[in-house]
């Protein structure tokens, strides 16, 4: 695939399956440095996973293997406590390739925020404005840091994929990802967009609505709170930690902000070893890495979250809410999600101490019988191991 072919239909499928695990040499990034890490030293305890059963989204009962060979999976895998259970890799994929994971990026601004609001440089409840003077207009008018976290800022912005001229795709063109969107006259970069956006759709506070711009907001804001690179702090602060095998790699637009609501590109097993700093309540390999109330308080929410979640078009799922930029989707039981459009799943269960990652190039970029099923896939493994 030829970049200016990529540049067209890189994310429509076919051609998903095969650029999904080369982001890098088609569009700017920035790496995220592992520095002197180590990489995670897995233990194994292989399992046949393949025959247990689940039931799916749209009636009946499916297998594990079933739902991998059904779902465009590039690779899945499997991890109790340290120990690699399963790990499987389709598509030409191996444990060495990268693969974009969409919106999962956005886990992890969630988790730098807490590391940041921990050093006390960033004030959740303060108004973005305060950090982003720019974003000085009715569309970011009374929101917080808060509202950017959880997704409740009235914002006026509509995140419909199927929609090829909605506001989603018209920020990701300033990173190249929709060319025939960008316009000499309109936003070059992440900041001249979100500072484009008039209007809001709701009160802020008023309920859960998923905006990526939101995400990318929050990474502007952080590195005025920080006062470094992007780029820099998530490798200082957070992958290094993670104990990875391999730098990951975020897009980015012309001005150097990483596109953190969708950018990020990693191997399976580094994306594991975030879970697993997760289901250890911001821990791993002995080492604190986000605050253990940190990750206590995305699992619990506030007084708010269920009803935000409730009252939103997310509901559909039966999850328990949305905090910190993380899905929980059974806070009784310690289920937490970081999901991303065609497919892209961590999931993390800090009750039973279980990790599991699925990477796909799923033709559509929201198909509900395809997550659905994964999810009750992955809660059917949980149970049995």
């Amino acid at each position: 695939m030829t970049r200016a072919m990529c540049s067209l239909n890189w994310n429509q499928a076919p051609h998903n399956r095969y650029s999904f695990q080369r982001v890098q040499s088609f569009f700017p990034t920035a790496r995220l440095n592992r520095l002197n890490a180590q990489a995670f030293a897995y233990s194994e305890n292989f399992q046949d996973l393949s025959a247990i059963e689940f039931q799916r989204y749209a009636g009946g009962t499916g297998t594990v293997a079933e739902m991998i060979d059904s779902s465009f999976t590039d690779s899945f895998l499997v991890v109790k406590s340290g120990a690699i259970v399963s790990e499987i890799y389709l598509n030409n994929m191996t444990p060495n390739s990268h693969h974009l994971v969409n919106s999962v990026t956005k886990s992890y601004v969630g988790m730098l925020c807490g590391i940041a609001i921990e050093q006390g440089v960033l004030n959740p409840e303060a108004a973005i404005q305060d950090y982003l003077p720019e974003l000085d207009n009715d569309a970011w008018e009374g929101a917080t840091v808060r509202n950017l976290l959880d997704m409740t800022a009235g914002a006026y912005y509509h995140e419909d994929y199927e929609d090829r001229h909605t506001d989603f795709w018209k920020e990701s063109a300033v990173v190249g990802w929709r060319p025939d969107l960008l316009s000499p006259q309109g936003p070059q970069n992440l900041l001249d967009y979100a500072a484009s956006l008039s209007g809001k759709d709701q009160d802020n506070g008023e309920k859960f609505h998923y905006r990526t711009v939101t995400t990318n907001v929050l990474g502007l804001i952080l590195e005025r709170a920080m006062n470094a690179p992007l780029e820099d702090l998530f490798s200082d602060y957070l992958w290094s930690k993670l104990h990875p095998s391999c730098d990951a790699n975020v897009v980015c637009d012309a001005a150097g902000h990483l596109y953190v609501g969708a950018g990020l590109s990693a191997t399976t097993r580094d994306l594991a070893c975030f879970g697993m700093m997760m289901t250890n309540r911001g821990q791993l390999a002995g080492e604190q890495i986000v605050p253990a109330a940190w990750v206590q308080d995305t699992l619990a929410g506030d007084a708010c979250s269920n009803q935000c979640y409730l009252d939103s078009e997310y509901s559909v799922f039966g999850f328990s809410h949305y905090r910190n930029q993380v899905w929980v989707k059974d806070k009784d039981k310690g289920v937490m999600l970081a999901l991303g459009i065609h497919g892209q799943i961590i999931y993390m269960d800090q009750g039973k101490d279980i990790v599991i990652v699925k990477l796909s190039s799923q033709e559509e970029q929201v198909n509900m019988d395809m997550f659905v099923d994964a999810f009750n896939a992955m809660d059917a493994i949980a149970s049995s191991l």
